[in-house]
């Protein structure tokens, strides 16, 4: 019997397909093509992290802000470097890294350190300026910025010219954008006191406390404006109220530790003279504390209390604190000299010449050990070669100090005399109009002048060793 197969009712006999085929040949081929590019780097694998990865403006800038608002100035001007490099059109971020590039000014110790720093702000809000011409807090900080270069320069004893005139024009331009910008209000005063014009300085000042008194520049600003015209005590209240807003600033507790001193030093009153003295070092104190918190090697703290102990008469605390500073940065000739000054004032004059002589012409790191120490480099001690100091209003007493001191100590037999006349020839020179400091000079001067002409006068007999010569015929 012939059975017939069954149908294929509900499904079909596999075929073998040739398109089919091929597919499966390409997705093969593509696959091994693709690990092989995986295995040469051609190809990044999938969801795996960058190696550099990026950071944006905002995350810069509140790192920046977060490092000022905790005192390190140096992390914060880092910060906002970094934020600059990620977007160079933030004006808001080349403002902020101008302003603390000034304040931080105030932790370096030679003219030449503090003009560079202020001399950096300003390309920094330059920079701002060309980004928005009419934008009254960028010109109201380039008025800071140059008000601070201005009195740097000063002091270095350089001509600063009309700058001070241009940051007066910087902050009008700031308040005709923006008639209530209290960060222009609060920098117009601070140059209006450096023009000496007090009256309309305060005038101005306590219209920018009535519209920011949450603002540390503010109060900061009218401290300034009170110092400047000796009211010390409520100079000290309004670097405080600063201190209340920004409580890890070194320089503002410096602020108010020099302001005790000034009223410590002006009153007749022995045990009010003692507690004011106490409260001066009370605050360079926290200010010293305040870097050891957050690691900053800053000499200011201490070279403010050896200020302090060595007008208080205490010359061997000022010493041990100078050193201290010292210990920070011994190539500095500022801390040199006056390392020098306390050992004049105590009348260690021998001792004055190593340290006085770093400041003004330099010194090898062995002459620094002399300086510091009085003796010779012990085996591993740290010590630098003494870059000396150019004459300035801020190192002129070096300079007039230690050619004193080599005329005063003089002797036939060990003559400083050539040394100290040129050095106070130099003095001569700059500050031919300043009479104290002539008087100075001259009387260096007459004294060399005196010990001169008694060589002249006396024979120095040949010594015994020494075989005289027979003339010739």
């Amino acid at each position: 019997m012939n059975v017939r197969p069954r149908r294929h009712l509900f499904y079909q006999k596999k075929r073998s397909n040739l398109y089919r085929s091929f597919l499966w040949v390409f997705l093969i081929l593509a696959g091994i093509w693709l690990i092989n590019q995986v295995e040469i780097g051609a190809i990044q694998r999938p969801f795996q992290p960058t190696f550099t990865p990026t950071r944006s403006t905002i995350s810069y800038t509140s790192e920046g802000d977060a490092s000022f608002t905790a005192g390190q100035l140096e992390e914060a001007i880092s910060a906002y470097k970094e934020a600059t490099n990620v977007d160079p059109d933030d004006i808001e971020v080349w403002v902020k890294l101008a302003r603390i590039q000034v304040y931080s000014s105030n932790l370096v110790t030679t003219d030449a350190q503090r003009i560079q720093r202020l001399q950096d702000a300003l390309e920094s809000i330059d920079k701002a300026i060309v980004l928005a011409p009419d934008d009254s807090t960028v010109h109201a900080t380039k008025a800071f910025v140059m008000d601070w270069l201005w009195s740097a320069t000063l002091l270095a004893g350089q001509d600063p010219k009309t700058m001070l005139a241009e940051a007066e024009q910087e902050a009008t331009r700031a308040l005709q954008l923006d008639g209530q910008n209290v960060l222009a209000m609060a920098y117009y005063a601070e140059i209006m006191v450096d023009q000496q014009k007090w009256s309309q300085a305060e005038k101005i000042i306590i219209q920018a406390i009535e519209r920011g008194p949450e603002i540390m520049d503010v109060h900061r600003v009218y401290a300034y404006v009170l110092e400047s015209t000796s009211n010390y005590n409520q100079a000290i209240e309004e670097y405080q109220k600063a201190i209340e807003i920004n409580p890890n600033l070194t320089f503002l507790y410096i602020s108010v530790g020099a302001n005790y001193r000034r009223l410590a030093f002006s009153s007749t009153i022995p045990l009010e003279r003692d507690d004011l003295y106490d409260k001066a070092l009370e605050y360079f104190a926290k200010a010293a504390r305040l870097n050891t918190q957050l690691q900053i090697l800053d000499p200011i703290p201490y070279i403010s209390i050896a200020k302090t102990y060595s007008q208080k008469g205490d010359f061997f605390a000022a010493a041990l604190n100078i050193k201290k500073a010292l210990s920070f940065d011994i190539s500095n000739a500022d801390i040199h000299g006056q390392l020098g000054i306390i050992y004049f004032k105590s009348r260690n004059y021998e001792g004055s010449i190593p340290a006085l002589k770093c400041a003004v012409q330099g010194c090898t790191a062995a002459e620094s050990c002399e300086a510091r120490f009085g003796r010779e480099c012990a085996q591993g001690e740290t010590s630098s070669d003494v870059i000396g100091l150019p004459l300035s209003n801020s190192t002129v007493v070096y300079y007039y100090t230690y050619g004193s001191v080599l005329a005063a100590l003089s002797l036939p037999q060990r003559n400083y005399c050539p040394e100290a006349v040129q050095v106070l020839k130099q003095v001569r020179a700059d500050f031919s109009s300043d009479e104290t400091i002539i008087g100075i000079v001259s009387a260096g001067e007459q004294i060399c002048a005196s010990l001169n002409q008694d060589l002249l006068q006396t024979p120095t007999p040949l010594p015994t060793s020494t075989p005289v010569p027979t003339p010739r015929s």
